[in-house]
C-alpha cells in the first residue's frame, strides 16, 4: 500500500524527531562521496550547488568542503534544523532554507530563482515525492540550473511498489530527464553503496551526471 503523501513538512518532521528516518547514513552516501573526491568527470569548484531534499546536510556539507557554495534545501524545518546543528553556517559557503522545492515563490525569496545555481546534488529527494509531481521537480531543476549547469544523482531504481521511497526505472529516468532539457554524460549502477536498514546491500542505485541544455 503506499503511503500517504504529506502535504507539509510535519510528516517528515516526526520522521526525524523519532529516528524514523531510516534512510540516514550518518555520512554522505559513498558512491557520491568517491565519484566527487576521485573521478575526473566529477563537477569541480567554484559554483553554487543546491542540494534539494538535504535532510541532515551531509552531501551539503561535503560539497562545501570542496569549494563549493552550497544550498541545502529541504521541506522539513526538523531536517534543516538538524542539519545546521550538526555542520553549522558559513557564510558564502554553506547555508539552509526550509521550503518545498516546488514552490517557486518560497525559492525566489530565498534567493533561488531561474539560472541560480551552477549545480544541482540530488539524493533521496526524487524518490521521496509522488511520482506525480516528478515532471515538476525535472522542470524545476531545469529552470534553477544555468545553461550547462550539472545534475549530479544518486537514484534508487527499486521495483518495489508504494512508497516513499518511490522506485524508478532506470531506461525511464534518463528518458524523463533528456525530454526536460538534460544531456546525459554519465550513467552507471552504483557499486559501492551503504547497507540498508536491515545491513543488506542497498541495491539499485544509479549514478548519474547531466548537463542541462545551453538553450
Amino acid at each position: 500500500m503506499t503511503s500517504p503523501v504529506p502535504d507539509t513538512g510535519s510528516w517528515w518532521d516526526q520522521r526525524y524527531l523519532d529516528g524514523t528516518d531510516r534512510w540516514e547514513l550518518g555520512a554522505p552516501a559513498p558512491p557520491l562521496a568517491r565519484f566527487l573526491k576521485e573521478q575526473a568527470q566529477a563537477p569541480q569548484p567554484p559554483g553554487r550547488v543546491l542540494v534539494p531534499g538535504c535532510g541532515r546536510g551531509h552531501e551539503a556539507a561535503l560539497l562545501a568542503s570542496l569549494g563549493f557554495e552550497v544550498v541545502g534545501l529541504d521541506f522539513s524545518a526538523e531536517a534543516v534544523r538538524e542539519a545546521r546543528r550538526l555542520h553549522g553556517e558559513q557564510a558564502g559557503r554553506l547555508t539552509w532554507v526550509q521550503a518545498d522545492l516546488l514552490d517557486a515563490e518560497a525559492l525566489d525569496a530565498a534567493g533561488l530563482g531561474s539560472a541560480s545555481c551552477d549545480g544541482v546534488l540530488e539524493h533521496t529527494c526524487y524518490c521521496a515525492i509522488d511520482p506525480a509531481l516528478r515532471q515538476a521537480y525535472r522542470s524545476t531543476v531545469a529552470r534553477l540550473l544555468q545553461p550547462e549547469g550539472w545534475l549530479l544523482g544518486l537514484f534508487w531504481c527499486h521495483r518495489r511498489p508504494g512508497g516513499p521511497p518511490y522506485g524508478s526505472d532506470a531506461d525511464q529516468l534518463v528518458a524523463d530527464f533528456t525530454a526536460a532539457g538534460f544531456s546525459q554524460e554519465l550513467w552507471f549502477p552504483a557499486t559501492n553503496s551503504a547497507p540498508g536498514p536491515d545491513n543488506q546491500p542497498r541495491d539499485n542505485e544509479w549514478l548519474g551526471l547531466w548537463r542541462r541544455a545551453a538553450h
